[in-house]
């Protein structure tokens, strides 16, 4: 046994499935690692070792009864603060949900367990999952295994560093405006946000989301390997009755020709110009795979889009927003609900109404135009990673950030699937490159992922950085 955290996923699961590791190996492994390293990013907020090997325990005795063990056999995954783990607090980074411990494990969760996987530790979020950028007043600031100056993202800002670190070697992140996404591009890792329907959602210890949430967020993995996101993603989207938006639809869908648009400012969006030569870089590599790449002016109504997720998002209940913020306190949430004021009290009375129409019109536009693109090249962000807390900074920067993130509030409107994968790293910042793929088509978003991974990423993962 030799730094087993170091391994891929899949390569981990290979080898505990052969017997030629143990699981109890391999959490001891990654406890020693967690142990090592989470002083200095604080990605992990909680975990309980006697559990961690319980769990390998099970997997081990599974294998030895001649049992399969499930695809991720031994894998260590952390699980996310705002997602339900059983005997551990949903506090999603608030005060006010502390000793909120919840009594079933989430779907997704469930499904990770069947799969075989070894649940590790839990991972931080900012405050209601309300930023890019991962502090709150109850686990403290996570900060960015690369760089330290930069943020490690939000909201699964812990889930992304721990991987980076390598603190388990997949980690489950939620994501409605980029809480996947955004992480994965800032820590130089791989995220995909699955669409609405692939991965099933529940939440037993707190009350329905607002429609909203049900039809923009889902859960999805982080990863070092888009091997491993392929891995996660289908033991993710097991069915469970729960979620009455989730669909029996196969996870590799028809064979379609390779095409991919490459837009590099959608929206008319500011780039800077490290995103731009990734982005010109990304679709030289999927030529070279053997894809026809066409560059693109712009794509479907995206700041149309854009509109219809602020007002399903920040529309809905923003009053008990600013009233649960308020009496948390946090100072970063407080920043968010402060830069969105004046928009969403400029939303009309029936704006949710009004959203949810312009919805079908947007999502019905979009699926035309994957129907000619199947995959689309896009910024994840109009900038590099962000230097950590800047939305803290005053309106004019937090208007700076918002701007920037124009295609993570975007894209969640139509439910598409989204992946970031991290292409390299601009001296000592990660950059990337999002791919969006039709309803249902995370396999193509993973085919081109693929291809554009083969052909150079970031070295992961890596020892914090001072």
């Amino acid at each position: 046994m030799s730094e087993l955290w170091r391994l891929s996923a899949t390569e981990l699961a290979r080898r505990v499935r052969s017997r030629e590791v143990s699981a109890r190996e391999a959490a001891e492994d990654a406890l020693k690692r967690l142990d090592a390293v989470n002083p200095r990013i604080n990605a992990v907020i909680a975990h309980r070792p006697e559990s961690v090997y319980e769990q390998a325990d099970r997997i081990d005795s599974a294998i030895a009864r001649g049992e399969d063990p499930g695809p991720l056999a031994g894998v260590l995954v952390t699980t996310k603060i705002n997602v339900d783990q059983a005997g551990f607090a949903t506090t999603n980074g608030t005060r006010l949900q502390e000793n909120l411990v919840a009594e079933f494990n989430s779907p997704v969760v469930d499904n990770l367990v069947r799969a075989g996987a070894v649940l590790l530790g839990r991972t931080n979020s900012p405050t209601f999952a309300l930023r890019w950028f991962t502090s709150n007043q109850i686990h403290g600031h996570t900060y960015n295994p690369r760089n330290r100056s930069l943020t490690p993202g939000g909201s699964s800002g812990g889930a992304a560093a721990a991987v980076t670190a390598g603190i388990g070697h997949i980690a489950l992140g939620t994501d409605i405006g980029g809480s996947v996404r955004y992480p994965a591009y800032a820590c130089g890792v791989h995220g995909i946000k699955p669409g609405i329907g692939r991965v099933p959602a529940f939440n037993a210890s707190s009350p329905e989301r607002p429609i909203g949430a049900q039809l923009m967020s889902s859960a999805g993995p982080i990863a070092r390997t888009v091997d491993d996101l392929r891995l996660a993603l289908i033991a993710m989207s097991a069915p469970d009755l729960r979620d009455p938006w989730w669909v029996p639809v196969p996870f590799d869908g028809p064979k379609v020709p390779l095409t991919a648009a490459l837009c590099l400012r959608p929206g008319g969006m500011t780039i800077a110009k490290e995103v731009e030569d990734a982005l010109l870089d990304a679709g030289r590599r999927l030529a070279d795979a053997g894809w026809t790449v066409e560059q693109i002016d712009d794509t479907p109504l995206i700041r149309d889009a854009a509109e219809v997720q602020e007002r399903m998002w920040l529309g809905d209940g923003y009053p008990a927003l600013v009233e649960a913020v308020a009496r948390d306190g946090d100072p970063g949430a407080r920043a968010v609900v402060e830069g969105v004021r004046a928009t969403v009290e400029a939303m009309p009375a029936d704006a949710l109404n009004r959203a949810l129409v312009r919805r079908t019109t947007l999502t019905r536009e979009w699926r035309r135009f994957l129907s000619r693109y199947p995959v689309l090249l896009l910024p994840v962000s109009g900038e590099l990673p962000f230097p950590d807390d800047l939305d803290m900074q005053g309106n004019a920067t937090f208007q700076r950030v918002w701007e920037a993130q124009l295609t993570m509030r975007a894209l969640p409107t139509m439910g598409l699937p989204g992946l970031v994968v991290s292409t390299g790293m601009a001296g000592s910042v990660p950059v990337g490159v999002q791919i969006v793929a039709g309803h249902f088509r995370e396999d193509l978003c993973l085919l081109a992922g693929k291809a554009i991974e083969e052909r150079g990423a970031p070295v992961a993962p890596v020892d914090p950085a001072e």
